[in-house]
């Protein structure tokens, strides 16, 4: 399985890098889109509803300030959406923060700190080891070796 990572801007790249330095550290297949929540809903929506079909197994997104993005997400699909609120806005990410973790019952985000992608590509990696046998051993010497 493949993981998607999503920023609502290209200004959120290196934000987001972690995300993507980790999953290449595990060797986990992902592919990158710059979707808004609020710019391109339709393509959020549509991307969410076939993330299954299209070989995803878990959802990063990335997003600052009023950060809907992985809100939408969770609400079109049954997959883990991990969210990552990046800073940039109020007090340093705190609105980002509030926004990715306030879901409603039934809509889960999971929601690491702010700007933290590094984490959010981990818990990816974490979440397919839970079936990839391969994924579990690597995150043992990972976390042997200190997991940095």
């Amino acid at each position: 399985m493949k993981v998607a990572i999503l920023m609502g801007s290209p200004r959120d790249a290196d934000k987001m890098a972690g995300a993507a330095e980790m999953l290449e550290r595990f060797g986990v297949e992902h592919e990158v889109h710059v979707l808004s929540a609020h710019r391109n809903p339709e393509l959020v929506t549509a991307l969410a509803i076939g993330a299954r079909e299209s070989g995803y197994g878990v959802l990063i997104c990335g997003a600052g300030m009023a950060a809907h993005l992985a809100g939408v997400v969770s609400a079109h699909t049954t997959l883990p959406v991990i969210g990552v609120p990046l800073s940039g806005g109020i007090s340093g990410g705190m609105d980002s923060l509030l926004s990715t973790v306030q879901m409603p019952r039934g809509i889960p985000v999971a929601t690491v700190a702010v700007d933290g992608s590094a984490n959010a590509g981990i818990l990816a990696v974490e979440i397919l080891a839970v079936t990839n046998v391969d994924l579990g051993e690597k995150l043992s010497v990972f976390r042997a070796d200190g997991a940095r």
